[in-house]
């Protein structure tokens, strides 16, 4: 979840008719606009093979990065401000040396590969399906399935391709006709921008002749010497972030005791699991995560780990000792958390599917009613789309004319009444290849599944699969868009509950086949909701779609076999499940499954189960109807309480003392989030890429002191 940046956006004021000639008009604005997008996305530098080949260097990093802690945590990010930082900075240190310079275009390219092949490993189940079908599939349940490196790799391509396709067509609709901020991209879009001495607003890019309007660029030396300071100051705190987060991962592999700090007691640590794991890759995780969502965490293992799993243990529902998945409380409380999940899922999902048609259905059944009293019954075919003052425009096609368009001469809106400029028709990911596209990577995917799992998964239930991924893709990037959230868990989790009403009980794959569907629609709306992030920071920044929408093509390809070969790698060398990588999210996958199929709850875990449900059912439905509002934050978010149930306390822990560090660096310092940002993105890529060390090490058999 990306906070506000600490950057205002420039609007253009309406002046009256005798300030005319000193103020823009919005129809001058978004006339330079259009030049600006058309200049830029022309440039040479909007795709290249050196963009391409360091946006895949940086994604390595992110990759690696992602996959030690989506085993641990199941928590991936796609770095998208730290790519760009590292892109610049790799660039800028060769810039005598370079033929063309490096411009905030090609940034966006390296952002946009690095990101796409960074998330690979949630994206092909890697961190969660797969150690399911791997490690907790049941022989009862036709486990488990072990794949060969190869079939691994198909499967992994299978999956990473037609969310991407499929997010093109959406982008006209969510970031040119309803302008949805994508905060993360736009903040990355801004970050670029200081960074190479320009600027970028959410409404929309800023052409160089208004710079001087907006006190962008006051004085050009001036400038170039506050540019060198700040991207050097940034690059200087990302690598000293970096370098101590590495000296520090390296140091637990040689004293592992590190990892579980008895902070409250050896009676706490040894018995009820409290320990703290003062990981500060965890610490600066909270502090992107933000203090409203660490303390939602926190407030889920208060509940969980303080309140239910004692509990759970002294009235003898979960006899076995507290760490054991099975027969323990932590196995217990995963199903209260796997139901204030789903509770959450459908209430927020639901809202965001039929938001579209609460708000427009007044003004369509109005029109419908007077052309029926009018018995113009061709014209109930024909109703206009509604131009909103607030840049939202309905889903439906049809006519989208404006009054910009119909009468240029006497409009006097506002820019956010205007149509989002576009970049050239030639710049632009053509229908045809949207069209093939799409339906060769759906026909790829369907094929890929059945050649790697054979007839264990029906046809039908595999092409379900595909186009109901599609469909819930659309309600991840417009809740992506609207609050930087995007729900693929809760995605996933609807997709298995609706698994388990079309596939019968009896069916004895019917916990393989819930998991195959769920990582299907996960992976869609995460590389849909991936690609709408940074080409809302293209289009800021007036980068060229098509160049952008191959790159996150090449990117999601390379991700996806550099993943398998991850996680293979991993998984051989550790114990998995195992001390360093529990994979919880595993264990909410298979439970998920189990549950919504009917298979056996531990004693009482139902009834608790259905009271946190209803309980969060009302707690999302007062978050849904407090958006913006100051006493939001604080009413608890169901997928915040229900990570921090899941997972172990001491994760939550080091997560909850970032996110305090962000509050106290917002609000009692009241600077900008960008150099925590910076500091705690050092801080996770230093204990990622330090971790392959740690797997060399533990592969030639170093001992621990």
């Amino acid at each position: 979840m990306a906070p506000d940046r600490g950057v205002t956006s420039y609007e253009p004021i309406i002046t009256s008719s005798s300030d005319e000639n000193n103020a823009p008009s919005p129809l001058r604005r978004r006339s330079e606009v259009q030049r600006f997008i058309a200049a830029h996305s022309s440039e040479g530098q909007n795709f290249t093979i050196r963009g391409i080949l360091v946006g895949l260097f940086v994604g390595l990093i992110i990759c690696f990065s992602n996959m030690y802690f989506g085993l641990q945590t199941g928590w991936v990010s796609s770095m998208s401000m730290p790519a760009s930082l590292i892109g610049f900075a790799f660039f800028r240190t060769l810039s005598k040396h370079l033929d063309l310079p490096f411009t905030p275009v090609e940034n966006v390219l390296v952002q946009t590969v690095a990101g796409s092949m960074g998330t690979m490993p949630l994206g092909c189940g890697f961190v969660g399906v797969m150690p399911a079908l791997n490690y907790l599939l049941t022989k009862a349940e036709g486990g488990p399935i072990f794949l060969s490196f190869g079939k691994l790799i198909l499967w992994a391509l299978g999956l990473c391709f037609f969310g991407v396709v499929f997010a093109v067509p959406l982008r006209r609709q969510v970031i040119i006709r309803e302008k949805l901020k994508f905060p993360s991209g736009t903040a990355t879009a801004l970050m670029i921008g200081v960074l190479h001495g320009k600027e970028a607003t959410a409404d929309g890019p800023i052409p160089e002749s208004m710079e001087e309007e907006i006190n962008i660029e006051p004085d050009v030396e001036e400038c170039d010497k506050g540019q060198q300071s700040s991207w050097k100051s940034k690059v200087k705190l990302l690598v000293i972030s970096f370098a101590v987060s590495g000296i520090y991962t390296l140091g637990t592999y040689f004293f592992p005791v590190l990892r579980k700090l008895p902070v409250f007691g050896y009676t706490l640590a040894e018995t009820w699991l409290w320990t703290l794991n003062p990981s500060l890759a965890y610490v600066g995780q909270g502090i992107i995560m933000g203090p409203a969502t660490t303390t939602h965490m926190l407030l889920g293992a208060i509940v969980g780990w303080g309140i239910l799993s004692p509990l759970a243990k002294r009235r003898g529902w979960a006899p076995g000792p507290v760490n054991d998945w099975e027969t323990g409380s932590k196995g217990w409380i995963v199903w209260v958390s796997l139901a204030i999940m789903l509770a959450d899922s459908v209430i927020s999902l639901g809202y965001i599917a039929f938001l579209p048609v609460v708000r427009h259905a007044p003004y369509y059944i109005r029109e419908a009613y007077h052309r029926i009293h009018r018995r113009e019954w061709q014209g109930l075919f024909h109703i206009k789309a509604l131009v909103f003052s607030k840049g939202y425009a309905p889903i439906s096609g049809g006519d989208t004319s404006t009054p910009l368009t119909e009468n240029p001469e006497q409009s006097t809106l506002s820019a956010k009444d205007l149509l989002e400029p576009d970049a050239p028709s030639e710049h632009l990911v053509n229908n045809v290849t949207v069209t093939v596209g799409l339906l060769l990577s759906i026909i790829f995917c369907i094929v890929s599944i059945r050649i790697v799992f054979g007839p264990l998964i029906p046809l039908y239930a595999t092409i379900t699969a595909v186009f109901m991924a599609l469909l819930l893709s659309i309600m991840g990037v417009r809740a992506l868009g609207e609050t930087d959230l995007n729900p693929v868990s809760g995605i996933s989790k609807l997709a298995q509950l609706f698994f388990a009403l079309i596939i019968p009980q009896s069916n004895p794959n019917s916990v393989f086949i819930n998991l195959i569907a769920g990582a299907v629609s996960e992976a869609g709306a995460l590389q849909a909701g991936d690609l709408m992030q940074d080409l809302k920071t293209g289009h800021l920044l007036g980068a060229a779609p098509n160049a952008q929408f191959w790159g996150q093509i090449i990117g999601s390809a390379v991700g996806a076999i550099v993943s398998a070969g991850i996680y293979r790698l991993y998984t051989h060398v550790y114990e998995v499940p195992g001390d360093l990588f529990q994979v919880p999210t595993g264990y909410v996958w298979i439970f998920t499954a189990r549950l919504v199929t009917g298979k056996g709850l531990p004693y009482m875990a139902a009834q608790w189960a259905f009271g946190a449900a209803v309980i969060f059912t009302i707690t999302t439905g007062v978050r849904m109807y407090g958006v913006g509002s100051k006493w939001h934050p604080y009413i608890p978010g169901g997928i915040a309480v229900a990570v921090g149930m899941y997972n172990p306390p001491s994760f939550t822990l080091a997560r909850a003392i970032g996110g305090f560090i962000n509050l106290y660096w917002r609000s009692y310092h009241q600077r900008s989030e960008t150099p925590i940002v910076i500091l705690a993105s050092g801080l996770i890529l230093g204990e990622g890429v330090v971790s392959i060390l740690n797997l060399a090490l533990a592969s030639a058999g170093v001992p621990h002191l």
